[in-house]
């Protein structure tokens, strides 16, 4: 046989993934690719894992990467590997363990067919439903092989589900403890047990899978939904966690964004306004009004930069702009994005709409005190008790506040060292944010108009 003559031999999935994650550490290699943020919390732990060959639970709440976790973990199969030709299962060439592969196997001896197999093949997924049954995960008895004339009693005759066909890979399960208890039952026993039970006849399957799966903490617990049994399986339980700081979280938004992007239009988001999307995403997540056991996705922030660049792009096109940097008067669209992903834990009667331009409001004066520099606002302040008046809103072309900045010299230069450039756009969005923070500060007044809103000196 060739596959002898090459010299491959065969070894278990978890000791493949081992292998290949301890020649990553020991290269100074991250174990999977694209993790913003665990480099000293979840990477340590699961590199652990996988060197100890235990099979993993991750434990966090939604929009932590869990998912993208498991997915990571194909990068650390190999990039081929071989098979009996037409297994569904994936046999092993020298230790065939279905019916099929062992009489090929049998039959042809070295001269066995063999194929070869990626990564990609070698892992399965599985959304944990209360409707997931016995026959996703491990299979059923195929009528229409029954209809061509074999017997019920012929293993010959199962459609192999989701766990067997993952056989010498990685099976990874979303959401576990939504499995119905006796769907784990018998998850279990083809994991623990090696043997399975399909239509009153037993098929003992010896199979070489590596299981990984996620939960939420809530439901992952004694009172939870799932069996001790199964919960006794794992190896490694690691907890996940949303961005501990702000600037972890604005890379995680950088990383993730799809914003659009629009012939015509050049977008241009400053890392003040950047900064502000992810502290809403952080205030949140500390809101007593929100209700943290259902969590804050990173998601959110995500969402809400790319409306944040759509609403300004829109203003551009309306206004027939080259450039579109964002304001914070475009902070308004964020409503409708965090509405839908944040849940209120409140007895008051506080509406999503509140809430979100409270933690906005928050989030803006936080940004305005850290990027701008204080001691020198006093004269832009002074600049307006002549009873002078700036305009600022979404219908405002970027011209008019280059105008208002000349006749405000003090304002002029922390707005464009904020800027950090001499284009309209970028001045517009950070007379806001100056302005705006102001305001917030209670060191101006602001007061609604048909555009948008203007501020002023306070009357004494």
């Amino acid at each position: 046989m060739e596959l002898r003559a090459s010299g491959w031999r065969s070894r278990p999935v978890k000791q493949e993934v081992r292998a290949n994650a301890a020649r990553r550490i020991a290269a100074g290699q991250p174990v999977v690719e694209g993790l913003v943020g665990y480099d000293s919390t979840v990477l340590p732990a699961l590199e652990n894992a996988l060197i100890a060959g235990h099979d993993i639970i991750f434990l966090g709440e939604r929009g932590q990467g869990k998912t993208r976790l498991m997915r990571s973990l194909v990068e650390l199969l190999d990039e081929q590997l071989p098979i009996v030709a037409g297994s569904e299962i994936l046999d092993d060439p020298y230790h065939p363990v279905s019916r099929y592969g062992r009489e090929l196997v049998a039959t042809k001896g070295d001269s066995c067919p063999v194929e070869w197999v990626g990564r990609e093949q070698r892992f399965g997924e599985k959304l944990a439903t209360p409707d997931t049954s016995i026959a996703d995960l491990i299979g059923e008895v195929d009528p229409v092989k029954v209809a061509e004339g074999r017997y019920l009693s012929d293993e010959l005759t199962l459609h192999y589900g989701l766990v067997p066909r993952t056989n010498r890979g990685i099976f990874a399960i979303n959401e576990l403890p939504d499995l119905a208890e006796r769907i784990q039952v018998g998850l279990l026993n083809v994991l623990e047990e090696r043997d399975v039970q399909v239509r009153g006849y037993k098929i003992r399957l010896p199979l070489d899978v590596m299981l990984v799966a996620s939960a939420n903490p809530e439901d992952y617990t004694s009172r939870g939904r799932i069996i001790t049994p199964l919960k006794d399986r794992f190896g490694a339980q690691i907890r996940t966690h949303y961005p501990l700081d702000t600037a972890t979280e604005v890379a995680v938004i950088l990383q993730e964004a799809n914003p659009a992007d629009l012939d015509g239009v050049k977008v241009e988001v400053p890392a003040y306004m950047a900064e502000v999307v992810a502290s809403i995403s952080q205030l949140a997540r500390q809101s007593p009004q929100v209700n943290q056991r259902s969590g804050v996705s990173v998601r959110l922030g995500v969402a809400n930069f790319e409306t944040l660049v759509a609403a300004a792009s829109r203003r551009a096109l309306r206004l027939g702009e080259k450039q579109a940097v964002p304001r914070v008067s475009d902070l308004a669209a964020l409503v409708s994005p965090t509405a839908g992903k944040v849940e209120l834990d409140s007895l008051d009667e506080a509406s999503e709409e509140d809430l979100v331009a409270r933690l906005t409001r928050q989030a803006v004066l936080g940004v305005f005190r850290s990027s701008v520099e204080q001691a020198e606002l006093t004269k832009a302040v002074s600049e307006l008790d002549d009873g002078s008046a700036i305009e600022v809103g979404d219908d405002v072309p970027s011209p008019s506040y280059v105008e208002a900045l000349a006749l405000h010299p003090a304002l002029r230069a922390p707005a464009g060292k904020l800027a950090g450039s001499e284009s309209a756009a970028a001045l517009a969005a950070a007379t806001e944010l100056v302005l705006e923070g102001l305001h917030l500060a209670k060191r101006l007044n602001k007061h609604p108009t048909a555009r948008g809103a203007s501020y002023q000196a306070k009357r004494s």
